[in-house]
């Protein structure tokens, strides 16, 4: 794919599909013909050029793809009808509550009639940011196991006739728990990919799922869990800039220069999290690692980080979300209060033998433990499962560096949950 054709895929894939989905009501067709565009993108425009609006050719391209699919399988003839009246001639529909093409589409995708994990699995693919290996890592399950969940998904709502139409204002509560989600693993990704075939962090995925959260808030504007999310995102964003070092290799949480963080999304994530303080609401989940965070970004060095308070936060958020990850991740701060040796008694029963993470934080606490052979295997068997090249960079130079290694050396959290705290 040439760089052109690959700008225009980020910016343009998502709006297209929309379009495509609402037209001739069938997400397949959709999907298959805005491919089909892509394609003929490559070969076309290494000829002849990038046109003076790519995202105009590519919906023409698009739409001629999918009524030239029509005609072959032989559609019905008022469908074909249909398809051709749906031209692009014909008057935009209403936007509705949602006037943004991407969010629109999340929006519609996360239909309540679909499983939860099919919902978000669904969107991720038809927003265009994540490919089908990456949806699968961002829910540590074989490409395979995902590509049928996103079949059976498609399957339901052509089973069901479920309209691709724009959500009206009373359906969007219904919906916004899998649109967070959605927008979550989005940034995650942009944050720190989890495959190996990419840049580690991609900014435009980032800021994508950050103006989108801030248009979900706009619509939303007293839904504690949409500024949770917001914060959370902010915060993150903000060590973004202190995240990778020049050689490429992973600089976690403790190590990061903080005088290159971005105070401005600092201090609007802190505002956010005092006021859903300030609610006396109980906390979701994003709002809980959103104080979480912001407990991080409010020590001025790491040393100076309230560990008691972020275990505090974590035994609130694990009965809000008693996940694997979530225990995992709270283990990080329970070494830093109670010692490397508690935090390995609760991490060693948990069920994530697939998980990098997993076991980069067993090595961590078993070079703080002095076993440096269990904690060399551990690296290894973090090495092998994690995708990112900085995260691997960073835990071959750790494992490498054991022989010198202290053993009271405080444990670098080696990446992020794809469901819990970005600690890095």
């Amino acid at each position: 794919m040439t760089e052109a054709v690959a700008r225009a895929y980020r910016e343009q894939w998502a709006r297209l599909v929309a379009t495509l989905a609402r037209r001739y009501g069938d997400l397949d067709l959709a999907e298959e013909s805005a491919a089909e565009a892509f394609a003929t993108a490559v070969e076309r425009w290494a000829v002849d050029g990038v046109p003076p609006n790519p995202g105009g050719w590519l919906t023409t391209t698009a739409n001629r793809k999918a009524i030239d699919r029509i005609r072959r399988e032989n559609k019905r003839d008022d469908k074909h009808r249909e398809a051709l009246m749906l031209s692009e001639d014909a008057p935009p529909e209403p936007l509705g509550a949602v006037d943004d093409d991407r969010l629109r589409l999340i929006y519609t995708c996360c239909h309540p009639a679909l499983a939860m994990e099919a919902r978000v699995a669904l969107t991720l693919r038809m927003v265009g940011g994540l490919t089908m290996p990456e949806i699968a890592r961002s829910f540590l399950v074989q490409e395979a196991t995902m590509g049928q969940r996103i079949t059976r998904a498609k399957a339901k709502i052509a089973a069901a006739r479920i309209p691709y139409r724009v959500p009206s204002a009373q359906d969007l509560p219904a919906r916004t728990t899998g649109v967070l989600a959605v927008l979550f693993l989005v940034f995650n990704e942009g944050y720190l990919a989890t495959g190996p075939d990419t840049d580690p962090v991609r900014p435009h995925l980032t800021a994508e799922a950050i103006r989108l959260t801030r248009l979900v808030r706009t619509l939303l504007p007293e839904d504690g869990e949409v500024a949770g999310l917001l914060a959370l995102m902010l915060l993150t964003e903000a060590r973004r800039p202190a995240r990778v070092a020049a050689d490429g290799t992973l600089v976690p949480l403790a190590s990061q220069d903080r005088h290159t963080w971005d105070g401005a999304l600092v201090d609007e994530g802190h505002r956010l999290v005092r006021e859903r303080l300030a609610s006396g609401a109980a906390p979701g989940r994003y709002q809980l690692l959103a104080a979480i965070n912001a407990v991080h970004t409010d020590a001025r060095d790491a040393r100076d980080t309230d560990w008691s308070q972020v275990v505090a936060l974590y035994d609130q958020l694990v009965r809000v979300d008693p996940s694997p990850i979530v225990a995992l991740n709270r283990a990080v701060a329970v070494a830093e209060v109670d010692g490397p040796q508690a935090a390995l008694a609760a991490v060693d029963h948990l069920p994530l033998d697939g998980y990098h993470a997993f076991h980069a934080t067993r090595a961590e606490l078993l070079r703080r433990l002095d076993r440096s052979a269990e904690s060399r295997a551990a690296y290894d068997r973090a090495i092998a499962l994690a995708g990112n090249t900085a995260e691997t960079a960073y835990l071959a130079r750790r494992r490498d560096e054991l022989v010198t290694a202290a053993p009271d050396r405080p444990p670098r959290s080696p990446g992020r949950s794809r469901t819990g705290e970005a600690p890095g």
